[in-house]
């Protein structure tokens, strides 16, 4: 049985995070994480990681950019293997968790959705075929909520694609100011916010009389969950320090 800490439980998506659990038979909840307590919590919750007194086999984080460098002070004081699915998380925090990953085992993706992974691996084999001929176009669309933009699947997608053309591309983000042609050598981004859109991801290929369109849509937060739940039960008991990602759960 994976023993479970939870980061962000009182937040919507812990929530849903919890109910995952719940519905399983090989992992559970044995504390949580957050400044909020709901009334009638089924496992104790916790302010500050520091405050944290009981045993687990791994962390889930589901919370708050600002949650990080806390949180991986605890991981690595424990050496709790830690899977973060938060995102929004700046250059210099990536850093800190590359950083981290030298000390205990981290699974970060920024996004755990299986399917969302598979159109990565997809768009890089069609940047093989038809980069450098086709434009590339990003556009992610997401609820009202959402902070940050462009989202951090979007930025996936196009590292992916630009790590198939070896980095030779920049990534477009403010097009509405530049008075000029589209740069060849360029990915733009897109964001759109409205609703209750929980997350749409397009890759467009546009070339000469024809376009390829890649397309995800995902209907619920649980699909979110249950991939950070399975990457929970995956990296219980990982003693290796480095990080990890969506490859290694499928590979």
């Amino acid at each position: 049985m994976t023993r479970v800490i939870l980061s962000g439980c009182s937040g919507k998506m812990g929530k849903v995070v919890a109910s995952v659990i719940r519905e399983r038979e090989d992992c559970i909840v044995v504390a949580g994480l957050d400044l909020v307590k709901e009334p009638n919590s089924p496992f104790p919750v916790f302010a500050k990681p520091e405050e944290i007194s009981i045993e687990a086999d791994v962390i889930v984080d589901f919370s708050h950019i600002s949650v990080l460098e806390p949180l991986l002070a605890y991981a690595k004081a424990k050496g709790i293997p830690t899977v973060l699915a938060t995102t929004g998380y700046s250059d210099s925090q990536v850093k800190g968790i590359h950083q981290a990953a030298e000390h205990i085992p981290v699974f970060y993706t920024r996004n755990m959705s299986l399917g969302i992974n598979l159109m990565a691996s997809l768009a890089q084999k069609a940047a093989a075929v038809l980069g450098g001929s086709f434009d590339i176009e990003i556009v992610e669309r997401h609820h009202n909520q959402k902070i940050d933009a462009p989202s951090g699947t979007a930025l996936l997608l196009a590292d992916a694609i630009n790590e198939e053309l070896d980095h030779r591309y920049k990534y477009e983000f403010d097009r509405h100011s530049q008075r000029k042609k589209r740069d060849k050598n360029e990915i733009g981004l897109h964001a759109i916010r409205g609703g209750t859109i929980v997350g749409e991801h397009d890759v467009i290929f546009a070339g000469h009389d024809e376009v390829m369109t890649l397309s995800h849509a995902a209907y619920s937060k649980e699909v979110f969950a249950a991939g950070a739940v399975n990457a929970a039960v995956f990296m219980a008991g990982k003693s290796e320090a480095r990080l990890y990602d969506m490859a290694d759960l499928v590979g």
